[in-house]
This record gives C-alpha cells, sequence and structure tokens, in this order.
C-alpha cells in the first residue's frame, strides 16, 4: 500500500501522472466550488434575487467578449512542439495581453446598447467597470499553461483556492458595506488582481516579456482560427440559455434560475476541467489509433471518469429539491425544479466528454470546431423551441434533445482520432435514460412549477 501511494505521488509515467493530476484537479474543484457555494449561500442572505441576475447578464457579455476573441492559446501552447520554447511562450503572452485590451474597450462600447437590449439602466456603469478583469486576466502569465502542459496540477490548484478565498473575503465584505450588485463586481476585480499576482509570484518558470517571433505568432494564428470560431460556438453552447432565458424572465425569477443552474452544473464543470487539464496531454503521447494497447487504457480511465460524474449527476438529481430547500430561504424555492431537470438534461453531454480533446490534441482544430458549431446551432435552437412551447420546463428539456442530437457530430470527430467507443456510450446512455426518466417521474410535482 505504501509503494502504491509512492508510485502514485512520485511517479512519472504518463498513467501516473494524469492520474495524479486528475486527483489534484478533482480535490481543488470541490475545493473551489464549497467556497463558491459558500459565498453563495452568504452572499443571497445579504442580496436580493435581482442582483444576481443582474450580475449574471454581465457575466453573459463578459464572457461571450472573452469567447468572441478566443485565439486558442492555452490549448496552443499544450499540444505545440514549442510549447515551452521561451519565444514562443513570450509571443503568446503578448497576444494576449493585445486581446485583454481590446476586449475591455469593446465592454465599454457595449455598455450602453445592453443596458437598452435588457432595459437595465445600471449596465451602463457596470459593464466598464466589471470589463477590468477581461484586461487584467491578459497578464496571467504562460507559467499557468505550461504547468498545464506538464501535468503539474499542485501550485496550480493551491493558487485557485487561495485566489477564491480572495474574491469570496471581497465579495462579502463588499456587500455588506454596499449591499448593492457592486460587491460582486468589485470582487471579480480583485480575484483577477490576486490571480495575476500568485501565478507570477508561486509558480516555476521564468517571467514574461514582450516579444513578437513571426514563426510563433504565425503558428499561434493558425492553430488558433478554428480554435477563435470554436469558442464562439462555445459561447452559445455555454451562455445561450442565460441569453435567450435571461430575455424571457424577470429579473428574480432569472437569479432564481442561476441558483439552480449553478448546483446542478457542478458535474459537468467539474469533468469539463479535469478533461482540459489531462485529456491533451494523455491523447499526445498516447493516440488512441496508434495502437489497440492505447485505445484501451483510454477506455479503462473513460469508463471510471464517466462513472464518477454520472453517479454525481444523479446524486444532484435526485437530492436537487431538498439541497435547495437545506440551503436556501424560500424567495428560491424554485430552483429546486431547476437542478432536477437541468442535471437530468446534462448526463447526455457527460457521455461523451472525453472525446473533443481528442482533435486538440492532434492539432485537428477544424474538427473541433465543427463539432462546436453544432453543438451551438442545436442548443441555441433547443432552448429557443422549448421556451416557446413549455417556458423554462421546455428549455430545459429543448437543451437535452440538443445533446443527443449533437451526438453524430461527436461520433465523426472521435472516430477520425481512433478515439469513438460505442460499447462505452451504450452503457452509460441506457443508465442516463433509466435514470432520468425515473427521478423526472419522481420529482413530477416540483417540475410542473416549471411551466407557463
Amino acid at each position: 500500500m505504501i509503494n502504491t501511494f509512492r508510485r502514485f505521488s512520485l511517479g512519472s509515467s504518463l498513467t501516473e501522472r494524469a492520474l495524479r493530476s486528475s486527483a489534484i484537479t478533482t480535490m481543488g474543484f470541490v475545493t473551489y466550488q464549497f467556497l463558491r457555494l459558500l459565498s453563495n449561500l452568504i452572499l443571497t442572505r445579504i442580496l436580493f434575487p435581482e442582483a444576481f441576475g443582474l450580475m449574471a447578464l454581465v457575466s453573459v457579455v463578459m464572457m461571450g467578449l472573452a469567447m468572441f476573441s478566443d485565439v486558442g492559446v492555452s490549448p496552443s501552447i499544450m499540444q505545440s512542439e514549442r510549447g515551452d520554447d521561451e519565444d514562443f511562450l513570450n509571443t503568446a503572452w503578448t497576444i494576449q495581453i493585445i486581446r485583454g485590451a481590446g476586449l475591455w474597450i469593446a465592454t465599454c462600447f457595449l455598455a450602453y446598447p445592453m443596458s437598452l437590449f435588457y432595459q437595465e439602466p445600471q449596465l451602463l456603469h457596470l459593464l466598464p467597470v466589471a470589463g477590468l478583469t477581461l484586461l487584467i486576466n491578459g497578464f496571467n502569465p504562460t507559467k499557468l499553461e505550461t504547468a498545464n502542459r506538464h501535468l503539474r496540477a499542485g501550485r496550480v490548484t493551491v493558487i485557485e483556492i487561495a485566489v477564491q478565498v480572495v474574491g469570496l473575503i471581497v465579495a462579502v465584505t463588499a456587500a455588506w458595506i454596499t449591499g448593492s450588485v457592486w460587491a460582486l463586481v468589485i470582487s471579480g476585480i480583485a480575484s483577477a488582481i490576486a490571480q495575476v499576482v500568485f501565478l507570477g509570484a508561486f509558480l516555476p518558470g521564468a517571467p514574461n516579456r514582450l516579444r513578437w517571433e513571426k514563426r510563433a505568432a504565425d503558428e499561434l494564428i493558425h492553430f488558433g482560427k478554428w480554435i477563435f470560431l470554436s469558442t464562439i460556438c462555445g459561447f452559445f453552447i455555454g451562455q445561450s440559455d442565460k441569453l435567450v432565458i435571461g430575455k424571457y424572465l424577470s429579473l428574480d425569477e432569472f437569479g432564481v434560475y442561476n441558483i439552480g443552474f449553478f448546483l446542478a452544473s457542478f458535474p459537468l464543470l467539474l469533468g469539463g476541467v479535469v478533461t482540459r487539464k489531462v485529456l491533451i496531454p494523455i491523447y499526445r503521447e498516447n493516440p488512441p489509433r496508434e495502437s489497440a494497447e492505447n485505445f484501451l487504457r483510454l477506455r479503462k480511465m473513460r469508463i471510471y471518469a464517466t462513472a464518477f460524474l454520472m453517479t454525481m449527476v444523479i446524486a444532484l438529481a435526485l437530492l436537487g429539491v431538498w439541497l435547495v430547500d437545506l440551503l436556501y430561504d424560500p424567495r428560491y424555492q424554485s430552483a429546486g425544479a431547476v437542478v432536477v431537470v437541468l442535471a437530468c438534461m446534462q448526463m447526455p453531454q457527460i457521455i461523451v466528454l472525453t472525446y473533443d480533446q481528442a482533435a486538440l490534441a492532434a492539432g485537428d482544430s477544424k474538427r473541433f470546431f465543427v463539432l462546436a458549431a453544432a453543438r451551438g446551432v442545436l442548443i441555441f435552437a433547443g432552448l429557443l423551441i422549448g421556451l416557446e412551447l413549455a417556458g423554462m420546463l421546455g428549455a430545459l428539456l429543448g437543451l437535452g434533445a440538443a445533446y443527443v442530437c449533437a451526438y453524430p457530430v461527436v461520433v465523426w470527430l472521435s472516430r477520425h482520432q481512433g478515439a469513438w467507443d460505442p460499447l462505452h456510450d451504450t452503457i452509460f446512455a441506457l443508465t442516463a435514460l433509466v435514470a432520468a426518466g425515473f427521478i423526472l417521474w419522481l420529482h413530477w410535482g416540483e417540475v410542473q412549477q416549471l411551466l407557463p
């Protein structure tokens, strides 16, 4: 047992590094989400639901700008043969700074039209200040990508937790003083500053400096052009619900929806964080199409990961109503039904979560874009059609239908990389179908509250 622990903590093989990085990332993410939940519970008792609805609108705009301008610096460093080259990293950092400055300027320009579109005058003042976080994030050192490239998750995880602690302290203090949505904006800026300082001070490696090497820039831009298009689609994948539902609902109802989304999305967010940090190095060093041994090794890892995440999402769906009743006051009661339905609708996405990184590891950002585009179109359409037919419940069911309809595109991408595993998908699809059907039947009384 001691030898096993020593191999796990000190081993240098790909499997040992991957397991260690996954475990550390998972523990860090759980801690991070616990701190977010703690912050959420405290702030919901100080602030009104409208504050969370208003901040969600601010976040949608900022997330949209960040994703509409993403040129794939992080995945490019992780997959490139020059990912450890100083000139390559400094050129990437320079591109990142230019992008951050452009994003903040765009936030200022968008403040007025967004305040008119959502009929919320406060957005005129909130957006330019909140947009400073995008400017600050541009100065994050590339040491972070280097650590992820080599599956060194320990210090990165500690820094992420420290940043969250800073944000929590600032948010609660500012909320107590102001009693307004400005507390959330100030907290975001403080967290962004803390992240730049902590990454620069505590991660190993030379500090970045401004540099523009044409060969490095050409490689970053060539790889990043499809990432740029993919993240535009990713915006519609991740933010369509807030764009569409936020327009249909009042601010307090939208705030309640976001509480439900925060709780239900935990397993999917965890899976996304782990796969982004761990799978690109694994696929890069052991491509599944090169040998049956590589494929079977990935199958084993994929089954463990999917089983773990599926267990979590089923537990959340079963306990969602009880959790909301336990943690929140009666103003947020209907968030329990959101947790139940949204957790069930995320099951198809959890099944295929490990496939798309295979394309990025192989440098095939074009196929990655095609998958992202298909998902973006299907999710946006599913939400709109669902809202028209059955209100919020219809929108959530439309989200699940979109994930299912995107499956053929997932198969197309993963087969090209030799990663598709129909046995894995069939087992967990049947599990999800049975579990979701039972959970929705069990909680149908609460779920009906989401109908118009």
